[in-house]
């Protein structure tokens, strides 16, 4: 199984992601633990993360095949957030022949907002973010459409 996961910033992608990473035979990967750690203080504009976003999938990619293909559960914790990203993660399903679940976290801006700058006042996260930088990178945001053909499932807070 893949499960995938899509939501603005602070919408609880890691936090849903950790629920559903903690059964036997499953792996979480991290996007922005490992961004942080393989392109340290390089991510300062959305075209950084967006260069470096794409090296990232384009290496992981193969590897997230490879365990799905051997049985292991994934749960990618990578934005699913737009049209380019959820077709690359179209083609892992397809490749690894897996079923998939993409979570969608319905949550509004303001919600999103108010956990963002907890989260940032906690230092708790690999990168802080600003209300401008949240405004961005949400103008890019796509929720998922049926006729993508994903199995969505949608969480909203309560």
């Amino acid at each position: 199984m893949l499960h995938l996961i899509c939501g603005k910033i602070a919408a609880g992608k890691s936090t849903l992601a950790a629920e559903l990473g903690r059964p036997p035979g499953t792996v979480t990967l991290n996007e922005d633990f490992l961004l942080a750690r393989l392109y340290p203080g390089e991510i300062r504009t959305i075209d950084d993360y967006a260069r470096c976003a794409a090296r990232l999938c384009e290496a992981i990619g193969p590897h997230v095949v490879a365990m799905l293909k051997a049985g292991v559960t994934v749960v990618l914790d990578f934005q699913a957030n737009t049209l380019k990203r959820r077709a690359w993660m179209r083609g892992l399903i397809d490749q690894a022949g897996v079923a998939h679940r993409l979570h969608y976290l319905d949550v509004p801006d303001d919600v999103c907002k108010q956990r963002l700058r907890a989260r940032n006042a906690a230092g708790t996260h690999e990168y802080a973010a600003s209300d401008a930088e949240f405004d961005l990178f949400t103008s890019y945001f796509v929720p998922p459409a049926p006729e993508e053909g994903f199995d969505v499932v949608v969480h909203r807070p309560t």
